[in-house]
């Protein structure tokens, strides 16, 4: 190899050394600043290639959504009820800048060891606003939300941090008053089964006496209008009758008198003793004129 390989190989290297001190690039998905002798001389890099002095440091941090799981704590609610939190919080850099002043460096363990006291301490305050069934069930979907906007202020005022979410992932009781819990729960919700068994039986009750009291009505209207068309058909039975009457009066007796004897012998075993006189005898003992 001669001299002027050699020499061109020579400032090649330098070239590529002296290019990776001054060239470094900020990934789609980073955060980053440029430090020279420990101060920050640029921050919130945007992504692409960037350059520097050789001198100087450049610092990339990670700019996605990241989890903690939190360790479980132990919380009083507004009755004193002791319960066993396990809950996780989600957090992004906001600013470059706070976040590494404040975490020392950039570290991720020191940012969530900055934010953990924080959400403790939110959870802490909630619950002990709260009833166990609030927190629970009743009311949890607002207590996290609360949660999660006030703690975000704090965390983007003093480290850069944006809380996203705070999340409880599951609710114990401590072993030791899980049992009588449990029992007067269970009390509590028998104690309303009967009410609304009560409350039932009284609708019910109220029901059936107001169907009665329909049925009642409605019986008493059909027979008063029952009562009615059959007075009205026995005033126009007794108005045929009338007129029948009055075109032939001795043939309606004679039909009238025929009709009674059917009537009165109608089984041939009945025998009647009696003297047959009476105008019930009359058509019986009278000679055809």
């Amino acid at each position: 190899m001669n001299t002027k390989s050699l020499i061109s190989l020579l400032l090649i290297g330098v070239v590529v050394l002296v290019g990776s001190m001054c060239l470094f690039t900020v990934g789609q998905h980073q955060r980053g600043l440029l430090l020279r002798f420990g101060e920050i001389v640029q921050d919130d890099l945007q992504p692409g290639l960037h350059t520097k002095l050789p001198w100087d440091e450049s610092r990339i941090f990670d700019g996605r959504v990241m989890s903690r799981d939190l360790r479980p704590e132990e919380y009083l609610t507004k009755e004193k009820k002791r319960l066993i939190v396990d809950s996780f919080v989600m957090w992004r850099i906001t600013d470059v800048t706070k976040f590494y002043t404040s975490t020392g460096g950039g570290l991720e363990s020191q940012a969530e060891a900055l934010i953990s006291p924080r959400v403790n301490e939110g959870l802490r305050n909630k619950f002990g606003e709260r009833s166990v069934f609030d927190v629970v069930s009743g009311e949890r979907e607002s207590l996290m939300v609360e949660l999660t906007k006030e703690v975000d202020l704090k965390t983007q005022e003093e480290f850069g941090i944006e809380v996203i979410d705070i999340r409880v992932k599951r609710i114990d009781l401590p072993p030791s008053v899980s049992g009588s819990v449990y029992q007067r729960m269970r009390a509590e919700r028998q104690r309303e089964a009967r009410e609304h068994r009560s409350q039932g039986n009284e609708l019910a009750e109220g029901l059936r006496a107001d169907a009665d009291r329909q049925r009642t009505v409605i019986l008493a209207t059909a027979f008063s209008e029952s009562e009615v068309v059959r007075g009205t058909g026995d005033a126009e039975s007794a108005a045929v009758y009338a007129n029948a009457y009055n075109k032939d009066k001795e043939f309606y007796g004679f039909f009238r008198s025929m009709q009674s004897y059917r009537t009165v012998f109608n089984d041939k075993s009945d025998v009647l003793v009696v003297e047959p006189k009476g105008d019930f005898f009359e058509y019986m003992t009278s000679k055809p004129k």
